[in-house]
């Protein structure tokens, strides 16, 4: 379940905010949330060799010197894609009817239910596989070039499986949608 400080956190207020309006106001587009969205999730475990300047994953070439640091001393790690769906885009447009403010607030709902999502998935993985895992990295962090979503894209068959696609300028449809690597380090 969404924690009200998270979605306060994504509106960058103070977590102890007494404001009756805007916590109900969140409150109902939690609801809505939950009421409406169907997120969708898909991740591989492939071989990686990470180096100085980056890493090969799944016969892929991802540059970035912090994704290779990030990955220094894995094996194998996790490729992930995790959507709200197109609901949560309809709910964006409903908010932004009813303008700016409820627009950021429900912004900030979705924003902590993709990342609840990210979350639970990245426990599941723990838990079925006994893995432990690192931080997660995605493309458009740091050096990892925005532009290396296609091949994440071509790694995983994002569109097919789930529904996403990229726009031109390499955003992902719909719009709360997350990609990413994590590396893997096994537990004894």
């Amino acid at each position: 379940m969404i924690e009200t400080k998270e979605v306060l956190r994504y509106l960058r207020t103070y977590s102890g905010v007494q404001d009756e309006e805007l916590l109900q106001r969140i409150e109902r587009c939690t609801a809505a949330a939950y009421q409406t969205v169907h997120p969708k999730t898909i991740y591989e475990i492939f071989e990686c060799t990470p180096d100085d300047d980056g890493a090969l994953i799944g016969g892929i070439r991802f540059e970035s010197k912090r994704l290779g640091a990030n990955l220094a001393g894995c094996r194998q790690v996790i490729a992930f894609a995790a959507t709200l769906g197109t609901q949560a885009d309809t709910l964006l447009r409903t908010a932004k009817a009813e303008g700016a403010a409820q627009l950021m607030i429900c912004q900030a709902v979705l924003a902590a239910m993709v990342e609840e999502v990210c979350d639970n998935l990245e426990a599941q993985i723990k838990q079925t596989h006994h893995m432990h895992l690192r931080q997660r990295y995605s493309p458009g962090y740091f050096d990892l070039a925005l532009e290396s979503q296609k091949d994440f894209f071509n790694l995983m068959d994002i569109t097919k499986r789930i529904g996403v696609t990229l726009s031109d300028t390499m955003l992902m449809i719909p719009s709360k949608s997350v990609t990413a690597f994590i590396g893997v380090d096994y537990e004894d």
